[in-house]
């Protein structure tokens, strides 16, 4: 491995965001991953048999409120306006997603009127005070017959265990709405890379002074030949699990191609508990501006993450806090010279801009306040500045 000032571990969004503004600033970084591959778990790559650009490791439609995070991701590749409209396919039939008007009428064959539809849901609501579990909180909001048809068996199925036992805040981020507006987000800026996320990352690490190594396994012992090491990897995993691992689900795919338009459109969640995949993809439905005879289709599969499996979403539940906390505290008394940055490294759910945002204003930080050929004392975790 050649010496270089600072090295970042992880090549997706944080990594990239990292090494850039550390590169732009005079400095020689070394950026290493272990795939063979930049961008993560946004890593996007056009189909040999199709010619359609598949997001590999699941979609990621890029929305965000912060101008500065728009133009900071248009100013290294294109973003084309997308709305992303789910299908939630259930017992009781096919309906829009996200949960809004049209999904209401429908489900319960009524003709509710905007203003009708909140006074219409108080008669199906359990309501509970200070809902404590992601259960509670739906039947608080929606009711047993929503509840049971959109949420119980996916919910289920995504998270491997009873929805009861997951906080209410993963409720908190699914938008319902009491109009006819189906698009998934209510974000001012929506779109996805005209040419995949991949260009996007590999366009912010090309710099002069940033040198990238794939297929490198990192290891901690190397720390004390730089100035200073950005970790985005698991936090219990560069800590050898000393208290145990955190919770995380991983995903899997069945990858199927077909002539014509499959399932017409990008993505459908599969609600039933029976159903043992969670949702199917029909990746071209993500690039409308595109033509494609054939069609290449992912269904995807959740499960607990085991050794070797790439975590995709921290499950944070109450061992998991605790043994989160141990990590952080031992880290922050024994470790020099590195930062914890990204959503593995601080095991939280993370979206893409608040990943860039949160890279942005650590590397800013990070420059004003660190000295040449002197150390931070203790490891920095990026959301704790």
């Amino acid at each position: 491995m050649d010496r270089k000032k600072y090295l970042v571990v992880g090549a997706g969004f944080s990594g990239a965001v990292i090494a850039r503004k550390l590169a732009e600033n005079g400095k020689n970084v070394l950026v290493i991953d272990k795939r063979s591959h930049i961008a993560g778990n946004c890593y996007t790559k056009r189909d040999a048999n199709t010619n359609v650009m598949v997001h590999k490791y699941g979609p990621h439609i890029f929305n965000t409120n912060n101008k500065e995070v728009w133009e900071y991701v248009n100013s290294y590749g294109k973003l084309k306006p997308f709305k992303n409209k789910v299908i939630a396919n259930t017992e009781k039939g096919v309906f829009s997603m996200p949960m809004n008007l049209l999904t209401i009428n429908q489900f319960f064959k009524t003709k509710l009127k905007p203003s009708e539809v909140e006074s219409f849901l108080k008669q199906k609501q359990k309501k509970k005070e200070n809902p404590k579990d992601f259960e509670e909180q739906a039947l608080a909001f929606l009711g047993e017959e929503l509840y049971y048809n959109f949420f119980y068996g996916y919910t289920k199925k995504q998270w491997g265990c009873e929805p009861k036992e997951l906080p209410a805040s993963i409720l908190k981020r699914l938008p319902i709405r009491f109009n006819y507006d189906d698009n998934y987000y209510n974000s001012k800026y929506q779109g996805i890379p005209e040419n995949g996320y991949t260009e996007i990352i590999e366009n912010i690490l090309k710099h002069k002074n940033i040198t990238i190594e794939l297929g490198i396994v990192y290891n901690k012992s190397d720390n004390k030949s730089y100035e200073h090491v950005f970790y985005t990897g698991a936090i219990d995993s560069y800590l050898d699990y000393k208290f145990g691992r955190l919770g995380y689900r991983t995903v899997f795919f069945k990858e199927e191609i077909h002539d014509g338009d499959f399932q017409g459109n990008a993505v459908i969640n599969y609600c039933e508990e029976d159903i043992p995949f969670t949702r199917v993809h029909e990746h071209k439905h993500f690039a409308p501006w595109e033509n494609h005879e054939k069609t290449i289709v992912l269904t995807e599969f959740s499960k607990e993450t085991v050794d070797k499996d790439e975590p995709y979403y921290p499950k944070r539940l109450k061992p998991d806090i605790a043994k989160l906390n141990s990590y952080v505290t031992y880290a922050e008394s024994l470790e020099e010279n590195v930062s914890f940055v990204g959503r593995l490294a601080t095991y939280r759910y993370l979206d893409m801009e608040k990943v860039i945002k949160e890279a942005l204003d650590y590397a800013t930080y990070f420059l004003e306040n660190k000295k040449e050929n002197t150390i931070f004392k203790g490891a920095i975790f990026s959301n704790k500045i």
